[in-house]
């Protein structure tokens, strides 16, 4: 198989997509984990990945966040960036991803999971488009119909967004709007 036909199978699954679920820790973020004497949790997000969820959004792709641990960051964050959906601590992702798909009315093969370690695994072999980013666990890569170029925390989720948004046929509209020169 070619990697054109390739690419081209993975735009197919993309095409059907009503919602992109992510993992936070390695994927959102860079998965390192930051800890004052107070026990107080910092993280960093990439700034492309939050401007890529928000044009998902303005083109009717539902955003949610699955992860296994619980931080008062990542809900502030979910929350400037208007994802309603944030199932945290929820170490079995399964129960929350059906629960997602019956709140959204909606079947496995119009979500994307994109994930790094094995909790996400579950998840992964259900959707209709399964994403590693560059840098997940090597069982994790080898279970995704396509992997990022960007490792987690780096601006891969935005890759993903890119990809969704070409191709649903959004991406050069999206474009044009900031083209001014």
């Amino acid at each position: 198989m070619t990697a054109n036909t390739d690419h081209a199978r993975v735009l197919a699954r993309a095409k059907k997509l009503k919602l992109l679920i992510l993992d936070v820790d390695g994927v959102l973020t860079d998965g390192k984990l930051f800890f004052d004497p107070l026990g107080n949790e910092y993280k960093s997000f990439h700034a492309q990945d939050g401007h890529g969820i928000k044009l998902l959004r303005q083109h009717n792709v539902e955003v949610a966040v699955i992860s296994g641990r619980t931080s008062h960051t990542v809900a502030l964050r979910m929350q400037s960036l208007g994802i309603q959906h944030v199932y945290q601590g929820h170490e079995n992702k399964l129960t929350a991803f059906q629960e997602l798909l019956l709140a959204l009315d909606i079947n496995p093969e119009q979500t994307a999971h994109v994930g790094d370690d094995v909790l996400d695994l579950p998840i992964m072999c259900r959707v209709g488009l399964a994403v590693a980013v560059q840098d997940a666990n090597p069982a994790v890569r080898d279970y995704a119909h396509w992997v990022t170029k960007r490792c987690g925390g780096q601006g891969a989720v935005r890759e993903v967004c890119d990809l969704i948004l070409q191709a649903q046929g959004h991406f050069d509209a999206i474009l044009n709007t900031y083209l001014t020169c």
